[in-house]
C-alpha cells in the first residue's frame, strides 16, 4: 500500500441495511458510515443485492440449498473471502462472517480483525436452533479468534468472556472499543402518530421491551415479572424473530396469560423502522432489558438517547452502559457457569426485576431524571466518530 493511498478496509457481516435484525448489524451500519471518512471501505454482507456503492451482497450457494443453516453460512463465507481480493485489512463481525475473515487472511495475506459481539460458547441454546450446525458455528468462531491479528471487544466484560472462552488468545491482541450510538438520529420524538397506530396510550405509563425473541434476551423473565406491574401500566413488546418454535410458544403463552388478566399488553411482532422505534422509546416510562447474556447492549444506549430510564440486568457489558442509580437501575443476577447465563434462582431474578420496575414507576420524578442523565451519558461517552477513529488506529497498527 502506498503511503498516499487510502487504506482499503473490507467489512464482513451477515447483516447490513436494510436487512438488520440485531445489534451487530446496527454496529456495522454506523461503523461503515464513519470509517468512510477515513478509509476506502467495502462492505460484504449476506442477502439480497444492495444498491449502495461499495456494498456487495452474497446469496447462499445454490448447491447448498436445503443443507444445514451453518453449512450454508460457510458457503457464503467462502464467496465473501474471494471478493476481498485487493484489500489491506479484513474486519469480520459475528461467527456468520468470521470464517470469511479467516479465509481472506490466509488467501490474501492481510490482517484479520474480529469484533466480538457475542460468543458461541456462551450461547449453548443455539444448539436448539442449529442442531449439528452449532458445532460448525463454534468451530468457525474459535478458529478465527485464535488466528486473528486483533480482536475488538465491545466492552470490558466482553474481553473477559473472550479470554475465558478462548484461553489460547493472547490478551494483548484484545482491545476494548465500546459500541456507539448516533445521538442525532436517536433523539426524543414527542409525536404520537406511531403510538396511535400501534394502540399505545401516551396517557398511561408504559414499560417497553425491544429485541429478538431468543434465550439470551430474557423476554420470558420480563413477561413473568409483568404479572406484578400496576394495573394501569402498559407493557409494550417490540419483539419478533423467535429463534426456535419452543421459545416462540413460551412467549405466546405468557403473553396470552397477561392479556387474560390485564389491559394494555401491546405486542408488535414485525420489525419497525427506526423512527417508529424512537417514538415508542421516547414515550416509554421505562425501558427494560432482561437479558441473561449481553456483551454490550446497544438497545440500552438507544433508549437512553431517547431520554428514557432503563432497568437492565447487571450482566456482561450492560453495567458499562447503564450507570446504576444515575441513568437507571441494574438488577442483580447469579448465573450458571455452563455458558447459558440462566439465573440460578429464576424466581428471585423475576421478583427483583419486577421490584426495580415498580420502584421507578412509583417515582416519576426520579425516572425523568434518569432519562435526562441517560441522554447526557449517551452523547458524552458513546459517539461513533470516536469509535471509528480508534478502530482506524488499530487497522494502521496492523498493516505493514
Amino acid at each position: 500500500m502506498s503511503d498516499l493511498a487510502p487504506l482499503r478496509v473490507d467489512l464482513l457481516t451477515r447483516e447490513y441495511p436494510p436487512e438488520v435484525y440485531g445489534g451487530a448489524g446496527v454496529h456495522v451500519e454506523y461503523l461503515a458510515r464513519e470509517l468512510r471518512r477515513l478509509a476506502d471501505v467495502r462492505v460484504h454482507c449476506f442477502g439480497a443485492p444492495r444498491s449502495e456503492p461499495g456494498v456487495t451482497a452474497y446469496a447462499e450457494p445454490a448447491g447448498l440449498a436445503g443443507a444445514n443453516a451453518a453449512l450454508r453460512t460457510m458457503g457464503v463465507d467462502l464467496e465473501m473471502a474471494a471478493g476481498c481480493a485487493g484489500t489491506d485489512v479484513v474486519h469480520s463481525h459475528t461467527w456468520y462472517a468470521n470464517l470469511a475473515g479467516h479465509t481472506a487472511k490466509l488467501l490474501h495475506g492481510v490482517p484479520h480483525v474480529v469484533t466480538a459481539h457475542s460468543l458461541e460458547p456462551l450461547r449453548p441454546w443455539k444448539a436448539e436452533q442449529l442442531g449439528g450446525g452449532y458445532a460448525l458455528s463454534s468451530w468457525c468462531e474459535r478458529t478465527a479468534y485464535e488466528a486473528a491479528d486483533a480482536i475488538i471487544a465491545v466492552s470490558a466484560g466482553m474481553k473477559r468472556d473472550v479470554l475465558a472462552a478462548y484461553p489460547a488468545v493472547d490478551p494483548d491482541r484484545v482491545r476494548v472499543v465500546h459500541n456507539g450510538i448516533d445521538t442525532a438520529q436517536y433523539t426524543p420524538d414527542t409525536g404520537t402518530d406511531v403510538l396511535d397506530r400501534l394502540g399505545i396510550d401516551p396517557a398511561r405509563p408504559s414499560v417497553v421491551y425491544v429485541g429478538r425473541i431468543t434465550r439470551q434476551k430474557g423476554l420470558p423473565y420480563l413477561l413473568r415479572a409483568a404479572r406484578e406491574l400496576p394495573a394501569d401500566t402498559q407493557l409494550v413488546l417490540l419483539a419478533g424473530a423467535p429463534d426456535t418454535p419452543d421459545i416462540a410458544a413460551e412467549v405466546e403463552g405468557l403473553v396470552a396469560e397477561l392479556r387474560a388478566n390485564r389491559s394494555g399488553v401491546v405486542w408488535v411482532a414485525e420489525m419497525l423502522p427506526k423512527p417508529e422505534v424512537i417514538q415508542v422509546l421516547t414515550h416509554a416510562t421505562i425501558f427494560v432489558c432482561p437479558s441473561v447474556y449481553e456483551p454490550m447492549g446497544i438497545v440500552n444506549l438507544e433508549a437512553m438517547a431517547c431520554e428514557t430510564a432503563v432497568v437492565a440486568t447487571a450482566t456482561g457489558g450492560i453495567p458499562e452502559v447503564v450507570a446504576d442509580g444515575e441513568t437507571g437501575l441494574l438488577v442483580p443476577i447469579a448465573q450458571a457457569t455452563d455458558g447459558s447465563g440462566r439465573p440460578l434462582d429464576p424466581e428471585r431474578f423475576v421478583a427483583d426485576l419486577a421490584a426495580a420496575v415498580n420502584e421507578l414507576l412509583a417515582d416519576p420524578k426520579r425516572t425523568e431524571e434518569f432519562g435526562l442523565a441517560g441522554r447526557r451519558r449517551a452523547v458524552e461517552h458513546f459517539s461513533w466518530d470516536a469509535i471509528a477513529t480508534r478502530t482506524m488506529e488499530l487497522y494502521r497498527s496492523l498493516v505493514r
